[in-house]
């Protein structure tokens, strides 16, 4: 019988988690084994309206109201991972860690508040295991050329990729246990191994 975890993928811009987490959705559906996939912003029709402001390149927001648009959109997400807690397994492309290392770190919101929403919305919902997706300055830049249309945030700055990857990585330290960090420089298939190999430990 598997467990039911809650297992998010972070990173930055082209460092690989949504190639990644479709990899692990197209395992589980080979193995038959029930669960959601989620993205945020984003994941379902409303949440989806906000992503398209939030993302869109004519959007420019003043920080705060990026934040409180994030946790709006999340909002709506809770929802269907109250409904679906402990009952199948919950995959999400980014979650709260990326709330923390893009408006705090990156963008210098208070985190306090950041954490106080997030404790108000999730309650007793928890996350099981993060996989962290770093990526080097040449391949961010090499990915985000292939996109075929680039959104807001495909467009900041190294500067800010950096502060928000140095984000991620202080919140892996602080949950040492319970993150998995995933060099997307390295070769793509060797990856998919290391997490496949990381979904069966956690699911069974």
């Amino acid at each position: 019988m598997s467990k039911k975890p809650i297992i998010v993928f972070e990173g930055i811009e082209g460092s690989g988690k949504s190639h990644h987490i479709s990899v692990v959705s197209k395992y589980l559906n080979k193995k038959k084994i029930d669960y959601i996939k989620i993205r945020e912003p984003g994941g379902n029709p409303s949440s989806e309206k906000i992503r398209k402001l939030i993302l869109n390149n004519k959007s420019d927001f003043d920080k705060n109201t990026d934040l409180l648009l994030y946790l709006a959109a999340r909002s709506e997400n809770i929802k269907i991972i109250k409904k679906y807690y402990k009952k199948k397994i919950i995959l999400i492309d980014r979650f709260t860690d990326s709330t923390i290392a893009y408006q705090h770190y990156g963008m210098g919101v208070d985190i306090k508040i950041i954490k106080l929403i997030n404790r108000y919305l999730l309650k007793n919902i928890s996350v099981n295991f993060t996989f962290l997706n770093l990526v080097n300055k040449q391949n961010l830049y090499l990915r985000l050329k292939k996109r075929k249309k680039l959104n807001r945030y495909d467009k900041f700055n190294m500067s800010f990729y950096n502060k928000v990857q140095n984000g991620f990585l202080k919140l892996a330290n602080q949950k040492i246990k319970s993150y998995q960090i995933i060099n997307s420089n390295m070769d793509i298939k060797l990856n998919e191994k290391l997490i496949l190999k990381k979904i069966d430990e956690l699911i069974f």
